[in-house]
């Protein structure tokens, strides 16, 4: 067995997203202040950062503005187009109803943001920060949590290179590096498989809400240019989802640079219904009259899918455990009715950089960093998702209609000063199923090519490879489960709810069904991990470099 080689840091922060690259920079800025000398890396799994980062995106500048205040004059991509116009729609299958800006609470609005695409927003980011010292290895997937004799968190190890699928060793086959640190920032993103299981070992959603998440489809189109308003941002809500008892979600059109419109479409991960397959909403969602005039005469040129965490205030963990702490969207600090994480996961990025520094600066190493949750308790992040932590749940309990209505009612007392005396729960996604003979199947119409496509085609668009001779990383704790519990009671809902066409059942007709795991199409979005109604599926990092490759999301 080839041992493995180690390197050591003062913070190793895994993920290279905005959180990840926010803790960064913070670390070094605080070095440079007091004369410190400070060892930082930043491991990311992608090909190059930015590879696997996919958003739709309006981003409030809020914590950017903390980061790097004169960002806009330093090149930064997001700059080139602020927020023109806001719409809001709610959809009918062929019309469309108007929700008056004025009716929404001022912190709502989106005035002073940005849209554009969070990728090149974390490419300029990881120029800032390697100019200030930090180190970047991207390529490189933290695959293993390392631990020093006392049970703390003293680093990563990064998965091997060069195993094949049967766990033998190619001749380029090279062992994984450890990285060790006196403290380990995970920013792995929704749904981080490190994460997850820190989250396990140390019980950190002891005190919380189960995490609920949803799962957003996006594409990005070259438009025709009368079609093309620079910084509108639409978003919507109702059809189709509304057709499916027990679904929820929406989609958005942000009018980009360059003639770009990103758009994409959300479905909730609580929705019933086992024939529910969320790409196929997503194409559905395009041919609505007022969506399909807009792309009318344009191209699609790219395609992808991630998670989103929808949970919000009574989701978020414990945030630390010793030798560490949960940043971004590791923890789940999306704000949900505002469809914007990013300036949230920057800041706590920012307040646990800031509790590490301190921490290495008193010469500690492995404990609590007790004053990250303290700075997150006392900042504007943890009064920003207070404010909104009952809009989720209210809309999945009552629906579009009641739920937006009474979840606004809300949103306004609380801008008024009336704090909510309650707080809503959430419940798991992968229990909310019915039994296939409960629900209505669901007839989705053919692709036409030019307007809705298949999900094969889609996948091509996002660039995703994997070597294809190494371990698969879809893994099933039972490989029965499938076929023999899954399949008669949902119908395998696998086949549906992946949006890249990674799991199938073949054979049915024949009467010997299989279930076929097509890993090389994955592009990392986390639905299954999520979704699967017995937890049988469990994600884990390919070897580094592998999966999407976004080049503008």
């Amino acid at each position: 067995m080839s041992e493995r080689e180690s390197m050591p840091y003062d913070v190793v922060i895994v993920g290279a997203g905005p959180a990840g690259l926010a803790a960064a920079i913070r670390l070094k800025q605080r070095a440079a202040e007091t004369g410190a000398e400070l060892a930082v890396c930043v491991l990311e799994k992608g090909s190059e950062v930015g590879a696997h980062i996919l958003s739709g995106a309006v981003i409030d500048p809020k914590a950017l503005d903390e980061l790097l205040p004169d960002w806009r004059e330093q090149g930064c991509p997001l700059a080139e187009t602020p927020v023109t116009e806001n719409h809001h729609w709610v959809l009918s299958k062929t019309g469309k109803r108007s929700i008056p800006e004025f009716s929404l609470p001022p912190f709502m609005h989106n005035d002073g943001c940005y849209t554009g695409s969070l990728g090149n927003l974390c490419r300029w980011l990881a120029e800032q920060a390697e100019a200030l010292g930090v180190e970047i290895f991207p390529g490189f997937a933290a695959a293993e949590i390392l631990f020093d004799e006392a049970g703390a968190v003293k680093g990563v190890a990064t998965g091997d290179m060069g195993v094949a699928r049967d766990g033998t060793h190619k001749p380029d086959y090279q062992p994984g590096l450890e990285l060790h640190a006196r403290y380990t920032l995970f920013a792995e993103g929704v749904r981080g498989h490190l994460s997850k299981e820190l989250m396990r070992l140390f019980d950190l959603r002891r005190d919380c809400d189960p995490q609920v998440y949803g799962i957003g489809i996006k594409e990005l189109w070259d438009v025709a240019p009368d079609q093309h308003v620079p910084g509108r941002v639409i978003h919507t809500q109702g059809w189709p989802l509304s057709e499916t008892r027990g679904s929820n979600g929406g989609g958005f059109l942000y009018h980009q640079a360059n003639g770009q419109v990103a758009l994409g479409y959300v479905t909730w991960l609580n929705y019933t219904n086992p024939h529910l397959s969320p790409f196929h909403e997503m194409q559905r969602w395009k041919t609505h009259p007022a969506i399909a005039e807009i792309l009318k005469g344009g191209k699609r040129v790219s395609y992808g899918a991630r998670a989103i965490n929808d949970g919000g205030f009574q989701s978020v963990p414990k945030l630390v455990f010793p030798g560490g702490a949960l940043v971004g969207c590791s923890a789940g600090f999306l704000n949900v009715p505002r469809i914007k994480g990013t300036h949230t996961a920057m800041k706590t990025g920012m307040m646990a950089a800031d509790a590490a520094f301190d921490a290495v600066q008193a010469d500690r190493r492995g404990d609590e960093l007790a004053a990250y949750p303290q700075a997150y308790e006392a900042s504007w992040v943890y009064e920003e998702l207070r404010k909104v932590r009952n809009v989720v749940p209210m809309v999945k309990k009552y629906g579009d209609l009641i739920g937006s209505g009474l979840s606004g009612a809300t949103m306004w007392m609380e801008h008024w000063g009336m704090k909510m005396p309650f707080t809503m729960h959430h419940h798991p996604d992968h229990e909310s199923l019915w039994r296939k003979d409960q629900v209505p199947k669901i007839d989705y119409p053919k692709p036409d090519g030019v307007l809705t496509f298949d999900r094969l085609s889609s996948v091509f668009l996002s660039n995703t490879n994997h070597e294809e001779d190494q371990p698969v990383h879809l893994t099933l704790k039972d490989p029965d489960v499938p076929i023999a519990h899954n399949l008669p009671l949902y119908d395998e809902p696998a086949q549906r709810y992946c949006p890249a066409g990674v799991y199938e059942v073949v054979g049915e007709d024949t009467g010997d069904p299989k279930f076929v795991i097509n890993a090389q199409n994955c592009v990392h979005c986390k639905t299954c991990d999520i979704k699967d109604p017995t937890q049988n599926i469990h994600w884990v990092v390919p070897e580094g470099g592998g999966g999407p490759n976004y080049p503008n999301m």
